[in-house]
């Protein structure tokens, strides 16, 4: 049986750590900070957040802060890499050494793919991965199927397709690892070029249906919710390698009312580009700014889990 205790003093780096039991424990404490979140609290109170975003964030940064200050707590923040002494060529390890004897508790983004499991192996405090290259983005995970929990009342039965950069995306990454524990049917639908890496399907394979396929008009009338992303210019080389695949799939109300399900969900970690028209935004299907507000409350769950100040 899972119990707050676990969690203490643990890094939370992948979706491939936990199981079912554990990711609904989660979400279970998530459902109890909607009401704290309003109110605020004194649990995390005298502890201290090391905010530490090396790749630019608004929403994922802003709710780690939040969610500590909604717990009670203080944070103290690196928001540019240019200000902090990786300038002046400190190396990853004595960085999070030296910031792991400030705070009891580290959030972290960084462009490189193996960063968060450089940090589990020097930092002395927890550490949260906030999006680690195109690798993982876990903490976005306990985000979205909480909201998807939200939407659909429900995780178990429902068909999901992930839609758009699924070789870059960092959030399909984490969220395809997280949805193997749960009955559900995925569908990743990209052109060629940005399929799902090879290397997530493999680890997942055994333990849910993932379907690929290229056609979203096609594969529309299947879905219950349709998590979009951005085709993500930063991970090109080229400006034509970009332009190429960047309008691959646009989601219009047109779309929505022609090939969808009435009550289908639209999701979007954000930030959109073109991929879903303002149009959209004003529908009942619209969720992904409704979203965004389940990354406080996963947030707030997740550290006080790992602080320790959670009891059953």
């Amino acid at each position: 049986m899972v119990k707050a205790s676990d969690f203490k003093d643990k890094h939370f780096i992948s979706m491939m750590d936990y199981s079912r039991e554990e990711l609904d424990y989660i979400l279970s404490v998530a459902d109890k900070m909607v009401e704290l979140e309003k109110t605020g609290c004194d649990l995390a109170k005298g502890k201290v957040l090391g905010s530490m975003f090396f790749e630019p964030s608004t929403r994922t940064r802003l709710s780690f802060e939040t969610a500590m200050f909604r717990l009670g707590g203080s944070v103290t923040t690196v928001a540019d890499p240019m200000t902090s002494s990786a300038k002046k060529g400190e190396t990853f390890e004595d960085t999070i050494s030296t910031i792991s004897n400030y705070v009891d508790v580290i959030a972290m983004r960084h462009p490189d793919n193996d960063a968060a499991l450089r940090a589990k192996k020097v930092a002395k405090v927890p550490y949260i991965n906030g999006g680690s290259g195109t690798w993982e983005h876990p903490t976005q995970t306990m985000l979205d199927l909480h909201c998807i929990r939200y939407a659909k009342g429900k995780i178990d039965g429902l068909a999901i397709g992930m839609v758009g950069d699924l070789k870059n995306g960092r959030t399909v990454h984490s969220l395809l690892k997280a949805l193997r524990n749960y009955d559900v049917t995925v569908y990743c639908i990209a052109p060629d070029a940005l399929k799902m890496k090879p290397e997530v399907i493999e680890e997942v394979k055994d333990k849910i249906k993932v379907i690929e396929v290229s056609d979203l008009p096609a594969t529309m009338p299947k879905l219950d919710l349709v998590y979009m992303t951005r085709v993500q210019r930063e991970r090109f080389a080229t400006q034509e390698e970009y332009d190429k695949v960047k309008d691959s799939y646009i989601m219009d109300k047109k779309m929505i009312v022609d090939n969808g399900k009435k009550d289908v969900v639209i999701m979007h970690p954000l930030p959109r580009v073109n991929e879903i028209t303002t149009d959209v935004d004003d529908m009942p299907n619209a969720w992904y700014f409704r979203q965004v507000k389940h990354g406080i409350y996963a947030r707030m769950a997740i550290i006080a889990l790992v602080l320790g100040l959670w009891k059953d």
